[in-house]
């Protein structure tokens, strides 16, 4: 598998476990040796994985929460590290995301979440791919 399949494999099964609620599959995406964060929409800046971690475990324990699609993702990668632009479409509104993900142990971890309002993502939902940068 590409880098680039692999990165976007990996944002897919973060957003799986977002929608699933899987606190256990969503702990095993971060990783471990470098510094996480997270800016939740309207949250100020966590940093430290115990600290981001412990925010999901809130975010995920409300299954009450709204559904949404994950739309428009391209991937961005320079050797070890990867940046995956992707929308977050819900009914009501829409966010815009970024990923950061690190290669740890052979695998593609993320590392950032961020995600803040924005326009509805472009008609298409292929949006030109960057190249790999090596």
């Amino acid at each position: 598998m590409s880098d680039r399949a692999a990165v976007l494999f990996a944002n897919d099964a973060f957003y799986v476990a977002f929608q699933s609620h899987d606190i256990q599959a969503m702990n095993a995406l971060w990783a471990i040796g470098p510094t996480v964060s997270c800016v939740h929409p309207g949250w100020n800046h966590l940093a430290g994985r115990d600290v981001v971690m412990e925010s999901w475990d809130g975010i995920l324990a409300n299954h009450d929460g709204p559904s949404f699609e994950v739309k428009g993702s391209s991937a961005s990668i320079f050797e070890d590290t990867a940046v995956v632009i992707c929308y977050e479409v819900f009914a009501e509104a829409t966010m815009v995301a970024t990923n950061v993900f690190v290669r740890e142990d052979g695998e593609w971890r993320i590392m950032h979440h961020q995600a803040s309002a924005s326009p509805p993502p472009p008609v298409s939902d292929e949006l030109e791919q960057p190249e790999t940068i090596q």
